[in-house]
């Protein structure tokens, strides 16, 4: 037995569950599900993953009690807006982790990055930051079922337990904070939250209202950063996400840059040149 279960909320809402103690890859497992003909609302959250996958192929471990939990979601049609569900996970992710880690302080990070305004912060365009390190991370993949079909898996990893020691960015996990929770209890909150910002974000109809509210716990937002596109490095000051959910800077010589993928670096590692 595994312990995971949905919340009321995800339930009523028509949501399912595969649970498992360890799987390869809950995103890969999630697609499979999709070519199997899986009508999607499908949660999938395992306790270890041992071939978990990062962005642009890097490794994502999970080693066992941290939370992997993918979210299978298919699209009919309207396809132009999937790339935005990083965005309603990650203000899922950070209202389930606010509710689950209730009265933890905020500090402020060596690179900036956050501002104090929340405990859990998201910074673009897919990873959830506490005390300005990483928490969590989230992965998009996607497979079109058929010309009017697409499946998406919503991927989420969360450092529970454990956190990587030998990368080169700053990560925590909830033991480290102090916080009394397991991969199990931070998956209730999830499924929870998860309902309402999808409803809100209605097939990408609603991506305003979850634009402002990304907005709102954005790390770095109005500070120094660099962002390496394609090998190159672009510096300026981190204004907004657009319309299209696009990173916005503003460069020295007062040009707005529109970025759609890219790694960013905030405050002080962006002014020293390493992104």
């Amino acid at each position: 037995m595994t312990g995971f279960q949905l919340a009321p909320t995800a339930l009523l809402s028509g949501y399912r569950l595969e649970a498992y103690e360890s799987v390869g890859s809950t995103n890969a497992l999630a697609l499979e599900r999709a070519r199997e003909a899986d009508s999607g609302n499908l949660w999938i959250a395992a306790l270890q993953q041992e071939a978990g996958r990062g962005r642009r192929g890097r490794v994502w471990a999970t080693p066992k009690g941290n939370l992997a939990a993918t979210l299978l979601v298919v699209l009919e049609r309207n396809f132009q807006h999937a790339a935005t569900l990083g965005f309603v996970a990650g203000l899922a992710l950070a209202d389930a982790l606010d509710a689950v880690a209730p009265g933890r302080t905020v500090k402020i990070a060596l690179d900036g990055a956050s501002a104090g305004r929340n405990r859990f912060e998201l910074k673009w365009p897919n990873d959830v930051l506490a005390d300005g390190a990483k928490m969590a991370g989230i992965l998009l993949e996607s497979s079109m079922l058929a010309p009017d079909r697409m499946a998406v898996a919503v991927g989420i990893g969360v450092n529970v337990v454990e956190h990587p020691r030998d990368v080169p960015y700053p990560a925590t996990s909830l033991t480290n904070l102090g916080a009394q929770c397991d991969a199990q209890t931070l998956f209730v909150a999830l499924s929870d939250a998860w309902v309402a910002h999808f409803a809100s974000w209605r097939a990408g109809e609603g991506l305003a209202a979850i634009r402002n509210l990304w907005l709102s716990r954005a790390a770095g937002l109005g500070g120094e950063v660099a962002v390496r596109v394609d090998g190159q490095v672009k510096r300026g000051i981190f204004e907004t996400i657009d319309e299209e959910c696009r990173f916005v800077i503003r460069d020295e010589d007062g040009q707005r840059l529109a970025i759609s993928a890219g790694d960013v670096h905030f405050g002080a590692v962006a002014s020293a040149g390493t992104a």
